[in-house]
């Protein structure tokens, strides 16, 4: 008699348990990882859009080290934060190797400082304010690591022109008039790195870039022996920005 009563009792059992594991079975564990956009990489091209902010700076070169050479302290450049917004377009070269065409608008303010030259007769002379509105045409070789589940780093180079809305190249007036020239259009190089994070709809990438300008920006004014310009050899651009791309 007890046999027959521990033979439904252990099938019992024996179904739920099955039953359980089989429900179970459905749901991935604590432990597994869920792939998103599997085939993202594997898309010859794509597309997306990115948003950011920036910060320019300016580097000067000085003709035959006026400012040391006279004591005087160097031109300060007090940078502000600037907007970022643009698009996207990369080709697959192969699962390393992107090659990415990113066009966007740079909007950058930037403020001079001079030091107190015997010329300037008021506080307004030792500021210039420099509002520059870029279409940022770079093109970048992007180079990834092994995707690790939903997550890959990255690093990136390549070259980039800028063209300056904003620019006064074509202005007669220049410092003498208050308005401090800069040319239209620019050639710099960058640097980035960054993470791609693969999310369920979409990839999801911030980064780090460098800009860095080898081509010289200033306009000199009209009178050679100028405070603001006279003493300038070159003025040349660089920057930093926090880039988050969406594809």
């Amino acid at each position: 008699m007890l046999k027959k009563r521990k033979t439904p009792f252990l099938v019992t059992i024996l179904i739920c348990l099955s039953f359980s594991w089989g429900a179970y079975s459905q749901y991935p564990t604590v432990k597994e990882r869920i792939i998103n956009l599997p085939n993202f990489d594997k898309k010859p091209i794509h597309y997306g859009y990115f948003l950011g902010l920036n910060q320019y700076d300016f580097k000067f070169e000085y003709i035959n080290n006026f400012y040391k050479e006279l004591n005087y302290k160097d031109i300060v450049v007090v940078p502000k934060i600037g907007f970022v917004v643009g698009l996207i377009g990369d080709m697959r070269i192969n699962e390393y190797l992107n090659l990415r065409f990113e066009p966007g608008l740079y909007y950058s303010t930037r403020e001079l400082k001079y030091p107190e030259f015997p010329e300037f007769t008021k506080d307004s002379d030792q500021r210039r304010e420099i509002k520059s509105t870029y279409i940022h045409l770079p093109l970048l070789i992007k180079v990834s690591a092994k995707r690790i589940n939903n997550f890959k780093p990255f690093v990136m180079a390549g070259i980039s022109t800028d063209f300056n809305l904003s620019s006064n190249q074509k202005n007669r007036n220049d410092n003498a008039g208050n308005i401090f020239r800069v040319t239209n259009q620019n050639l710099n190089y960058e640097l980035g790195l960054g993470f791609d994070f693969y999310l369920y709809y979409f990839k999801f990438s911030p980064s780090l870039r460098g800009i860095f300008s080898f081509q010289n920006e200033l306009i000199p004014d009209s009178d050679l022996t100028s405070p603001w310009t006279g003493k300038i050899n070159k003025m040349l651009s660089r920057g930093i920005a926090v880039i988050i791309t969406f594809e």
